[in-house]
């Protein structure tokens, strides 16, 4: 009988990394046949067992990461004293920039200006909307119309699938000087107003929660950064260095705290005659299902705008109300206010938009 670990390891190489990470679908096959590793593993409490962060942990310490399972394994295990206190101390804190491009049509649809507060903000790379540059390509043959729901790029996470919609018009809006690009292959009624051309969102203050926020002037926070990075996704890597000196040029505040607990603070904290927003990407499956609906019941009574982008699977009340199943695993739900709106790809790759009814 496999084991859990085993279990984690295998489906993340298949489900996760294949087609999209060679080293990685090859470091996480080694570890779930490998007996020694998996026990050191199965040491550590459950939620510290994942692939991403054992990954990242020998990515961090300099370990061979890109040079074969050989030595990544030999490396591991004689290092684990280093490699197990590192995942101890981090968590996989992903900080995607690129989510702000299916954030955007909605964040220009709510009156201005705008108060934003993420939930597990990580460093707060996405609560700068405003200083991106972005540029959205329509699905070849969809042009923005109703969207087959394919969900261009989004098989896995890591991916960012910019060449399902080469061929097709391009909306470009932001400052052309950011040092920031996010690519979106769209498809559907996706509401990006040529107003946008002439300016994006205008946010007057940023705040964010996180466990373990971190620091975007600290180099050993934005060193643990760049080791979550995938190895082949050289692209990402340079949009997050991009990120980062967008945000070192007005660090946000972030606070750290249960966001539970904290959320309702922040809100009060907005300045007036701002709209408070509320909004996180990939953050409430960490949650246990009580917890979530917790979150959800204060974020019923809070004011402002709630902006969740999440697991399909995460939010029932989203879940309800979805007008078609997504036709692609690993497609996130994008919701206003428990509103569905569109499927996105989980990194910002994809958005495709319901229409309506």
């Amino acid at each position: 009988m496999r084991s859990d670990t085993e279990e984690l390891y295998r489906a993340f190489a298949e489900r996760e990394a294949r087609g999209n990470s060679p080293v990685y679908q090859e470091l996480a096959e080694g570890v779930a046949g490998d007996g020694k590793l998996r026990a050191l593993l199965d040491g550590l409490p459950t939620a510290k067992r994942q692939p991403n962060l054992l990954f990242g942990a020998v990515r961090h310490l300099g370990g061979p990461v890109t040079e074969g399972w050989p030595a990544f394994r030999g490396w591991a295990a004689e290092r684990w004293a280093e490699v197990s206190a590192t995942m101890l101390e981090r968590r996989t804190q992903t900080n995607e920039a690129g989510r702000c491009a299916t954030l955007l049509p909605l964040l220009a649809a709510l009156p201005q200006p705008l108060a934003l507060i993420e939930v597990g903000a990580s460093a707060g790379l996405c609560l700068y909307p405003d200083r991106y540059r972005y540029r959205y390509r329509y699905l070849a043959g969809d042009g923005g119309g109703q969207g087959d729901g394919a969900g261009a790029g989004a098989r896995d996470e890591q991916g960012d699938g910019h060449e399902r919609g080469s061929g097709a018009p391009v909306a470009e809006f932001g400052a052309a000087a950011s040092p920031v690009t996010l690519d979106c292959v769209v498809s559907g009624p996706v509401p990006l107003p040529d107003s946008l051309r002439e300016r994006l969102p205008e946010v007057v203050w940023r705040a964010g929660i996180d466990l373990n926020p971190l620091d975007v002037r600290a180099e050993e926070d934005m060193r643990w950064l760049e080791s979550l990075v995938w190895p082949e996704q050289t692209h990402r890597l340079d949009r997050l260095r991009g990120a980062v000196r967008v945000a070192r040029a007005e660090p946000p505040l972030l606070v750290r705290g249960d966001l539970n607990a904290t959320v309702r603070e922040l809100v009060a904290q907005a300045p007036a005659g701002a709209t408070p927003v509320v909004f996180h990407s990939a953050v409430l499956a960490y949650l246990r299902p009580e917890e979530r609906e917790e979150f959800a019941a204060t974020m019923r009574e809070l004011p402002g705008h709630w902006i969740s982008n999440e697991a399909v699977s995460v939010l029932p009340a989203v879940a309800r109300r979805l007008p078609r199943p997504a036709a692609v695993a690993g497609l996130f739900a994008l919701a206003l206010d428990e509103r569905p709106v569109a499927f996105t790809g989980p990194h910002g790759q994809s958005l495709d938009w319901f229409g309506e009814g």
